[in-house]
């Protein structure tokens, strides 16, 4: 996967750049969040390879998909097809992602409870998250019975296993080391 993060370096600071001068980064980041989905679907990526399938269909498809017409979108769109890269558009999504949440100064967590969090639980944990981690956290939480109790957290990646089934993994290693 490294060769794909090389690939798409370059068209994500290309992108955040243009982004950043504009002041549109959060409508950037809905475009290609839009277009990387575009780019993940067995149908669309079947087109890829299709050389039935023409360069200007394939700009046209994808700008209607990603909610922008503007010659910006459309550029890059012509240069991820000219250097056949469309299939890097997820990886210059999250490279992207990554750029904004750093000039932000936020921090995606993915947050797993074995109950549902809401409130001040939610409230409470995002505010030791931002102590933690010195920057602003938008959590995304989902909740997963299998967890059996507490909370599993992602931040990039660092991971705090705080669950029950985590803690029982941890002892039954342990046990079996001994």
């Amino acid at each position: 996967m490294a060769e794909i993060s090389t690939i798409a370096r370059p068209y994500a600071e290309a992108v955040f750049e243009l982004a950043d001068k504009a002041g549109s980064l959060a409508q950037w980041s809905g475009i290609l969040a839009n277009l990387a989905t575009a780019a993940e679907q067995p149908d669309v990526r079947a087109l890829l390879g299709n050389p039935r399938v023409s360069a200007a269909a394939l700009v046209d498809m994808f700008a209607a998909v990603s909610g922008d017409a503007s010659a910006e979108t459309r550029g890059l769109l012509e240069a991820l097809i000219a250097n056949q890269r469309l299939a890097a558009l997820p990886a210059v999504h999250d490279q992207f992602e990554a750029l904004k949440n750093e000039r932000e100064g936020t921090v995606d967590a993915d947050i797993e409870s074995a109950y549902p969090l809401e409130g001040a639980d939610l409230a409470g944990l995002v505010a030791d998250l931002e102590r933690r981690f010195k920057r602003k956290v938008r959590p995304t939480v989902k909740v997963d019975e299998s967890l059996i109790g507490g909370v599993r957290i992602s931040v990039g990646d660092q991971v705090i296993d705080g669950s029950v089934r985590g803690k029982l993994a941890a002892m039954a290693s342990g046990l079996a080391s001994a």
